[in-house]
């Protein structure tokens, strides 16, 4: 069976995309599943998070998208999972994907780019997650294009629901135009903090307007998952006993039941 691509994605900065995908990936694998995490951002955290120098890379995301390497020559296996244990693959990014942008202006299929390439390796793979960057670029359009589905990370404080209602209307655009097999998967509260009443608020809000689309798990804040990046490994490797880790690696079960299950292909609604 092909793998289901899934793309963490939300034009707001700061909201634990980056956290989400690298944690994400890393415990699927350790379930079981083979995973390849597709690093979209031109910052390469989602790389330097799975324990990959980003500084030493030969192909990247970047030669992929351009045609200059296929997925296959340019995929690293982390070294931060047991590769006995667990497959862990990352299509790795830095600097140069920023130039991809312009680049790929002109290219014939520019949109499609990533979904062409991911097709090569598609049964390799039980999951792929896509960390996508902070804006609506052609990098974002690429993720939304080759994936089955979006996971959509967010805080429940105010401006987070105020963005929300852009990014389903984009969602909605690339539904109807480009990938009529895109569908909002699930929203995902992170960097929870209980004893807020704001976020308690949002929470409930959230849960009200779009109903089981809100994941069961909640990610609350911890202090364990923001350093593990600094090691080179996701938190769920890091400190597995840290509440963060626990959360992640229950998000983790709850995606695989949802698949399993099949989900909601409808066009998305805000």
């Amino acid at each position: 069976m092909s793998a289901r691509i899934f793309a963490v994605a939300n034009q707001k900065g700061g909201v634990g995309k980056t956290t989400t995908t690298v944690n994400l990936a890393a415990a699927l694998a350790l379930s079981g599943k083979r995973t390849l995490l597709v690093d979209l951002d031109p910052q390469g955290n989602a790389t330097m998070g799975c324990g990959i120098d980003k500084r030493a890379l030969g192909a990247s995301v970047y030669q992929v998208l351009l045609g200059l390497a296929t997925l296959s020559q340019a995929r690293r296996a982390s070294p931060a999972v047991d590769a006995a244990a667990a497959v862990l693959d990352v299509l790795p990014a830095n600097r140069e994907l920023a130039g991809a942008e312009v680049e790929l202006v002109d290219v014939e299929y520019r949109e499609t780019r990533l979904k062409r390439a991911l097709a090569e390796v598609t049964d390799d793979y039980d999951f792929v997650l896509i960390d996508c960057p902070p804006s609506l670029s052609l990098l974002t359009l690429n993720g939304l294009c080759a994936a089955h589905g979006v996971i959509i990370p967010m805080q429940c404080e105010y401006y987070a629901l105020e963005g929300l209602s852009d990014l389903v209307n984009t969602i909605k655009k690339v539904h109807a135009n480009l990938n009529a097999d895109l569908a909002i998967i699930g929203l995902l509260r992170v960097m929870y903090d209980p004893r807020s009443t704001l976020t308690a608020q949002v929470s409930a809000q959230l849960e009200q307007h779009f109903g089981d689309k809100v994941f069961r798990t909640i990610i609350p804040r911890n202090v364990r998952l923001a350093e593990a990046p600094s090691f080179g490994q996701p938190g769920v490797v890091f400190d597995r006993a840290a509440k963060g880790a626990a959360a992640y690696l229950a998000f983790a079960q709850e995606m695989i039941e949802r698949v399993a299950a099949g989900f909601d292909r409808r066009a998305p609604t805000a």
